[in-house]
């Protein structure tokens, strides 16, 4: 089982996990989403050669607009990655990091 079936199945089984904590970025301006779903952000090392990578999933929004925020993040974080399928791809454990990001951009988060 992949790690989208994996979420899919957390997903359907409705469990109603607390948000992370709100922790502002100094310096950066507060954006409106894009979107009103809640992202999911996840660890995974299985398939890359024990090599730790942090997704995060849920985007409800166009793939090019989804290229811009993950080459957003990436230049913050001084981080690899991709983007694609919906899903952004960080190299390294960023859960934290990302979480703080992302709320400091206007976006509903949590760690899985």
């Amino acid at each position: 089982m992949n790690w989208l079936d994996q979420l899919q199945q957390f997903r359907d089984s409705n469990h109603d996990l607390p948000e992370g904590p709100d922790i502002p970025v100094s310096g950066e301006e507060r954006t409106a989403p894009a979107q009103k779903s809640r992202l999911d952000i996840i660890m995974e090392r299985k398939g890359r050669g024990g090599k730790t990578a942090t997704i995060i999933s849920g985007w409800d929004i166009p793939e090019d607009a989804l290229l811009e925020i993950a080459a957003s993040i990436k230049k913050k974080l001084g981080a690899g990655g991709s983007a694609r399928g919906g899903d952004i791809l960080i190299q390294g454990d960023r859960r934290k990091d990302i979480l703080a990001l992302l709320t400091s951009m206007g976006y509903k988060a949590r760690i899985i």
